[in-house]
């Protein structure tokens, strides 16, 4: 749909320019780079850099299937069906040759040098007077926080990569090490760090922006990377020196929109905060059922505009969905690329490669609900059993009606969406690092039913001294809420209920006040929450590279293949127990 952008404006983008910006890259692959059209007669004005913008997103739509299947299957919550060919298998058993098409870096590439070559294009506008100071600046800023995103995960999968960061004129430069050597994860993690903290601006496009704009129904705000979250995201990683506090700094930047940029009513005390349940019209994001039916089990809120299966469903401009949404990605049936999601899950219109592991659906029914059900309705809404098949919804809810097995539309009306960043994602990634910088009952308040629940003494009438942290920024939260007979609050975090209080399930207890004990609730809140949204590798990465603790990520890997039966599951967790064969060999 990304072809569609590049004619936005108030007059028509040439049509050279937009093939230019969408097909950039694909120069940059070519052995013999004449014959392009030249880049300087096509870069004249803000709508040419507008074009070339949405062309590195529509670059980047490519890697919606790599992004998704690196980032899950190799992790233990999702297993390959029987449909699924030897190549993804070996994906699931880390025992891949290097024939793998999937594991082909070369997709990255071509995002990461669209990305160079459009920011020195940038550079020369800014310089021939061509782009105002500040449309730099926000052009700039977005595409170089691409890159960097597009090189993190280069990192977390193939460990030391090439980091380049300027065009190139052939693409065999890429892998010739004398000429760009491949950088180690941990030094390009400094890179990327530096990078995103040198760039020209850290906020999103503002109103009025010739980006922000609504073209077929899309609206754009959401298209756009967050800088601040990638950012806390990189400083989660390094977890050096003051980095957590400084993860936790730029994940609160994004949590206080709602205050920052003054909103009122509802989505002042809803964004980015996990708010709490409408019990009586349902009209949230929460696990619930319908009013005064809380304990049978046919009543639970399961349709895709009410509830937390909605989250999935919605319009990402939707009320509601754009109070959790940070970063989404549409795909729809009329525009290129093809929705790739189809084809992964469903069994109806799909090839239905991939399923919910038993890991997986054990975790769930290992849950227990406020209202004492054994399990977690998450669980139910982020999988379920269509026509005798066991299938992830998370992607379909947009295509297919669970319950019949029967499309929303045609076979051929594949539209979805690319889940990439959401309030949860945010608060699970903020309380990691608040729990690393010291503050446990704060991170463990956040996964569980809130500071306002946590913080509170039952027994106080008066709560003007309740419900809030008394800390220093970035850990400085007020929830309070105060009725008579005491004094009457209304605190901007009142509302916010945490993650397991709006998924309805009972709080996790901590065995012993530790860091691991928190992390290790706030990593298997994460899968819960988020599974199947590209997040559950690197999050056992990152903490077993943290406790430098292979067995951390071993384990969970090796219990999905034995639970679903797959041989060699011990010498998957052999191999896993060495770091090395945590990353996947380079080639192209």
């Amino acid at each position: 749909m990304f072809q569609r952008f590049s004619f936005l404006g108030k007059r028509m983008v040439p049509l050279a320019m937009a093939a230019m910006a969408l097909a950039s890259c694909n120069k940059m692959l070519e052995t013999e780079p004449q014959g392009v059209l030249s880049a300087q007669n096509y870069y004249r004005d803000v709508f040419d850099a507008d074009a070339a913008v949405w062309g590195v997103y529509g670059k980047m739509m490519n890697l919606a299937k790599p992004y998704l299947l690196l980032n899950e299957l190799r992790a233990d919550l999702m297993q390959p069906t029987g449909n699924a060919d030897q190549y993804l298998q070996q994906l699931s058993q880390h025992t891949v040759t290097p024939d793998n098409p999937y594991i082909s870096p070369q997709p990255f590439y071509e995002v990461i040098l669209n990305c160079n070559d459009v920011l020195e294009n940038f550079d020369r506008m800014l310089a021939a007077k061509k782009l105002k100071v500040q449309e730099y600046n926000q052009r700039y800023a977005d595409i170089a926080a691409i890159r960097s995103w597009v090189y993190l995960q280069l990192g977390i999968h193939y460990g030391a990569v090439p980091y380049v960061t300027r065009s190139l004129q052939q693409v065999r430069e890429v892998q010739d090490q004398s000429l760009i050597p491949r950088l180690p994860f941990n030094q390009l993690l400094d890179s990327l760090v530096k990078t995103l903290e040198g760039l020209p601006s850290m906020e999103e496009y503002p109103t009025g922006s010739t980006l922000r704009t609504t073209v077929d129904q899309y609206n754009t705000q959401k298209f756009f990377i967050n800088k601040y979250c990638l950012l806390g995201d990189l400083y989660l990683w390094r977890g050096k020196g003051a980095d957590y506090r400084k993860a936790a700094t730029a994940y609160r930047t994004i949590m206080q929109t709602a205050t920052t940029q003054g909103a009122s009513g509802d989505q002042y005390y809803s964004q980015y905060r996990i708010f709490q349940a409408d019990v009586v019209t349902n009209n949230d994001l929460s696990v619930g059922y319908t009013r005064f039916r809380e304990t049978d089990r046919t009543a639970l809120v399961d349709n895709n505009t009410q509830g937390w299966r909605s989250i999935f469903a919605r319009a990402i401009d939707n009320r509601e969905a754009s109070w959790e949404w940070i970063w989404a990605l549409p795909f729809d049936k009329n525009f290129a690329p093809a929705n790739p999601f189809v084809e992964l899950f469903s069994p109806v219109g799909g090839r239905y490669l991939l399923k919910p592991s038993q890991a997986a659906v054990d975790m769930w029914n290992g849950q227990v609900q406020v209202n004492n059900f054994n399990y977690d309705a998450r669980g139910q809404f982020s999988w379920r059993t269509v026509l005798g098949q066991p299938v992830i919804m998370k992607y379909l809810y947009n295509y297919l009606e669970p319950n019949t097995g029967l499309p929303l539309g045609t076979i051929y009306d594949k539209n979805s969406k690319w889940f990439l960043y959401r309030a949860a994602t945010l608060h699970l990634r903020y309380a990691e690092a608040a729990n690393r910088d010291g503050r446990r009952k704060l991170a463990y308040a956040l996964v569980n039913n809130g500071i306002k629940a946590q913080y509170d003494n039952p027994a106080t009438v008066d709560n003007t001294n309740e419900m809030q942290t008394f800390d220093a920024a970035p850990y400085d939260f007020d929830a309070r809420q105060g009725d008579p007979p005491g004094p009457v609050f209304r605190a901007e975090w009142f509302r916010g209920v945490g993650i397991r209080g709006r998924a309805f399930v009972k709080n996790v207890p901590v065995n012993g006040d530790s860091t691991l004990a928190v992390e290790n609730i706030t990593i298997d809140e994460a899968a819960l929450e988020t599974a199947y949204e590209g997040h559950r590798w690197p999050d056992l990465v990152r903490v077993a590279k943290r406790r430098n603790d292979p067995a951390f990520l071993a384990d969970r890997v090796y219990q999905k293949l034995l639970k679903d039966g797959v041989p060699g599951a011990a010498a998957t967790r052999a191999r896993l127990l060495n770091p090395d064969n945590w990353y996947l060999p380079f080639k192209w």
